[in-house]
């Protein structure tokens, strides 16, 4: 089998809402290149701040200007460090209770109350939370499927609560990654239709949940974004920061560890090389893993691309990176997993494998996967 890849960077035609120009470029090559060449950033930047002002409340009136959605991690971090230190900005801070968390990513939000801000940590119906991770996990293959839900849901919640308009998300997900078209790379808003298209909900929505072993439509109640009426009646805006500021992951982590922000010390994340992202939860590496095995890349091939597109790998390199670690068995995701959901790793690795591509990963006669002495799926084709 062949697959096509971006002549820059190494996203294969099977990542999903990518599309390639006519020289083989992809399009978050495309989008990257406007990025560093074709945005005015300085003009970018005049229309932030007159948003920015407009919003401001007066220093005589109490209340928030503006609400972060936060998970502890760099991206968040360095968001609200950004829209305190630098916009002067009294900002709410969010955060969904992650899935499993770690230390360090406990301990990265706990720095963010030191940094001077007011964090609200909402605390899930673990019972409720629990039947939808298991069950997203068969259905979609995702078992992070409801914290999609609720890191884009109830920050949202929140701001209609507590009547502020502006939210601030971090990077553009479509600019940095691809998207389908072009205007879905250059949209700067967040709202409804961006989450249930780019959110990562695989086509399930929160009300297919009710009934799954007995949840009822109230103990979702977190879970249902705010009606069209109540964000017209605040007058919700939900922008990210990467529309208006260069993005670069690696500059801004500089920044937020002089505030206490901290990396993983003792190795990468699993399933990739860096040690700086996705710090605060247990099963990511699950997470990267199911991705890899539907669509033949994983979490080091983003980092990869990225770090590609910002001039600090050549696309040589990268391929060796990936090589190295990508699509390695998440012994560490799995084992937490099994202790969370209660799976045998027999059932865990059954559902796996029924997500697994035949197409891109080789199966013996009996149409079961082949793997290595590591325990690593073989491919039918080399990253090229």
């Amino acid at each position: 089998m062949y697959i096509k890849y971006c002549s820059k960077c190494l996203f294969p035609e099977t990542k999903p809402d990518l599309f390639f120009d006519e020289d083989g470029v992809c399009s978050a090559c495309i989008a990257a290149e406007e990025k560093n060449k074709g945005i005015d950033w300085l003009q970018r930047e005049k229309e932030f701040y007159e948003i920015i002002n407009y919003y401001k409340r007066p220093k005589s009136e109490i209340g928030y200007d503006c609400l972060i959605p936060v998970s502890g991690g760099k991206d968040s971090t360095y968001q609200a460090y950004f829209m305190k230190e630098k916009c002067g900005m009294n900002p709410l801070c969010v955060c969904f209770e992650t899935t499993a968390v770690t230390e360090l990513g406990q301990k990265n939000l706990d720095n963010l109350s030191k940094m001077g801000l007011d964090v609200i940590h909402f605390k899930k119906n673990s019972e409720v939370y629990k039947k939808m991770v298991v069950e997203s996990f068969k259905r979609v293959g995702d078992e992070m499927w409801p914290n999609h839900i609720g890191i884009f849901t109830i920050p949202v919640v929140f701001a209609v609560k507590f009547n502020i308009p502006l939210i601030i998300w971090g990077e553009n997900s479509q600019q940095e990654y691809g998207g389908p078209n072009l205007d879905s790379v250059k949209n700067r808003i967040l709202n409804r239709k961006w989450l249930e298209e780019f959110g990562g909900l695989l086509g399930n929505r929160i009300q297919d949940m009710i009934g799954v072993n007995g949840i009822t439509e109230k103990e979702l109640t977190p879970y249902f974004y705010p009606s069209d009426e109540e964000i017209e009646r605040v007058g919700i805006t939900g922008i990210f920061l990467g529309s208006y500021f260069f993005w670069d992951a690696r500059k801004q982590l500089e920044i937020i560890e002089k505030y206490g922000f901290s990396v993983k010390e003792d190795g990468p994340t699993e399933g990739t090389y860096t040690n700086y992202e996705n710090l605060d939860e247990k099963l990511v590496g699950l997470h990267d893993y199911l991705k890899y095995v539907k669509y033949g890349f994983g979490r080091a091939t983003d980092h990869v691309c990225i770090d590609i597109r910002n001039g600090r790998l050549t696309r040589e390199q990268g391929i060796e990176l990936v090589k190295k670690y990508d699509g390695k068995y998440p012994n560490y995701g799995v084992s937490e997993f099994i202790k969370y959901s209660g799976l045998s790793k027999r059932e865990v690795d059954f559902i796996i494998d029924s997500y697994t591509n035949p197409l891109i990963f080789k199966q013996d006669e009996f149409g079961n996967f082949l793997k290595d002495f590591e325990g690593n799926l073989v491919k039918n084709f080399e990253v090229i």
